[in-house]
């Protein structure tokens, strides 16, 4: 599931760049599916978008994981912070927070609700912005919890040691696009777009491919 897409361009980065996390998003997602097929050629891929004109809403991308029965949800992001100085990559699965950031994250995440019309119908009053309305989300019994947590920590420790970056770690926050499939789903943001460095690196076909 590659993240935004269309009239969503997910974060702009340093505005050094006319690509944006759509972008970076959409394309290490097929690069990753590609390696998918080859070493595994009886596992079928399928994209919650493969351009970045397409833009599928968030109750979209889960339900065409649930409509396919899908074994795996993955969601590829690119992360932003209001200080440079914020870098390296972490892995979330659906949970309830009590750490502000994790929360603001998934605050921004779901925000992207507002560019839908009828979100309000659509999405049954939920809020992004309302601390109130992801009382929902603790409610949510996720039944695949424990392996979405194994494959977050391999994951995890393919960017450690692997690609040699800056592991944020595995963290539980409550985004809505992993916490509405029925499957094993975990949320990966790739890097800070916002850090000059990594930027670059995750513009880079190097950086992507890592």
């Amino acid at each position: 599931d590659p993240g935004h897409g269309g009239k969503d361009p997910g974060n702009l980065g340093t505005g050094r760049y006319r690509e944006t996390e759509k972008h970076i998003a959409l394309d290490i997602s097929l690069i990753f599916g590609k390696y998918v097929k080859e070493a595994f050629p009886e596992i079928e891929v399928i994209y919650t978008r493969t351009t970045n004109k397409e833009y599928p809403t968030l109750i979209q991308r889960t339900e065409l994981a649930n409509k396919e029965k899908a074994d795996l949800f993955i969601s590829i992001h690119c992360d932003a912070f209001t200080s440079p100085n914020a870098f390296g990559a972490g892995v979330y699965v659906m949970g309830m927070s009590k750490l502000k950031a994790n929360m603001d994250i998934a605050m921004k995440e779901n925000a992207v609700i507002y560019l839908e019309d009828d979100y309000k119908q659509n999405y049954e009053g939920f809020d992004p912005n309302s601390p109130e309305s992801y009382i929902v989300f603790s409610l949510t019994q996720n039944t695949h919890l424990d392996q979405s947590l194994q494959l977050a920590e391999h994951v995890e420790k393919q960017f450690a040691i692997r690609a040699n970056r800056k592991s944020r770690g595995v963290k539980q926050a409550p985004f809505y696009v992993i916490s509405r499939t029925n499957m094993p789903s975990i949320l990966i943001e790739c890097g800070f777009l916002t850090n000059p460095n990594e930027e670059d690196f995750l513009h880079s076909e190097k950086g992507k491919e890592y």
